[in-house]
């Protein structure tokens, strides 16, 4: 289970989804003055050296931020995650790649908090080590916990703020990932049923990706925008991402129009083949 690390794909089409929605959220919670909670169930390392040997490797970066990063024009959505990315790389070249913790961290008020969780023994080194050199006002709004997201997210449900959002965003190395996704989401809302979630999982040619997907949408009484994004036909073997979604429940009212300009763009410049496309569908309370 621990083979897996994020920075093999960094800036890779599906964080060009995830984190432009994710951004996005964090724009809305800041409108209010009221404090709010980000709780991330499977931080990773924060931030991610693009030059490394492990981004270099499969350079997935290449086909997902690089791709946006030289195009104009762009949707609002877009320009609006680029600037955060941007704010990471001063020099004007994008070697820096910052996960959702980073983008949460830039986001923070005095009185926002940030809750981080990573297992794995070695990500979670250098996510302390990559704090550390935020200085003592990110150490002072944040708390890194080594155990399971999936289970310790109870404990922190519902914020003492009452307002927040928790982002799940587990590997799916582990099959066993979707039910746990879907259990703490459901848990989730019994404790904290104002919350913001935001689910990203794979499209991958497995079952559980779909039947995840499907459970979400039968959420009752709750209101949801779900967002997929796929770039290429699936592999042969069936191995591979061809795509990735996003499921947030309780979104910012502002979310699925801004999702309408953006999907046929990213669906366009991130496109492999001519399998490429997007869903958007929306529940209202």
């Amino acid at each position: 289970m621990f083979s897996y690390r994020h920075a093999f794909h960094a800036g890779n089409h599906a964080d060009v989804l995830k984190h432009a929605i994710f951004v996005h959220i964090l724009d809305y919670l800041n409108i209010k003055e009221a404090p709010y909670w980000v709780m991330d169930t499977h931080a990773g390392a924060g931030i991610y050296d693009l030059t490394s040997d492990w981004a270099v490797k499969n350079g997935e970066f290449i086909d997902g931020l690089d791709r946006v990063l030289g195009a104009s024009p762009m949707p609002a959505l877009i320009e609006r995650y680029l600037e955060e990315v941007r704010h990471f790389n001063p020099d004007d070249v994008a070697n820096a790649y910052p996960g959702s913790p980073w983008l949460a961290l830039h986001a923070l008020r005095d009185r926002d908090r940030l809750r981080l969780f990573e297992m794995h023994p070695s990500e979670i080194d250098v996510l302390r080590h990559n704090l550390a050199q935020q200085g003592r006002l990110a150490l002072r709004r944040t708390a890194v916990y080594e155990s399971d997201g999936f289970s310790g997210l109870k404990a922190l449900l519902p914020p003492p703020t009452r307002r927040g959002v928790v982002l799940i965003d587990p590997s799916y190395e582990d099959k066993a990932d979707y039910r746990k996704t879907l259990q703490t989401v459901t848990d989730g809302l019994k404790r904290f049923a104002t919350g913001c979630f935001a689910i990203w999982y794979p499209l991958v040619q497995r079952r559980e990706s779909q039947e995840l997907a499907r459970s979400l949408e039968r959420l009752k009484e709750t209101a949801w925008v779900h967002a997929t994004l796929t770039v290429r036909k699936p592999t042969g073997d069936g191995y591979g991402l061809h795509g990735s979604g996003m499921f947030i429940i309780n979104p910012p009212w502002t979310l699925y129009k801004e999702l309408e300009q953006t999907l046929p763009w990213l669906s366009e410049k991130l496109a492999i083949d001519d399998r490429a496309s997007y869903t958007l569908t929306q529940h209202a309370m």
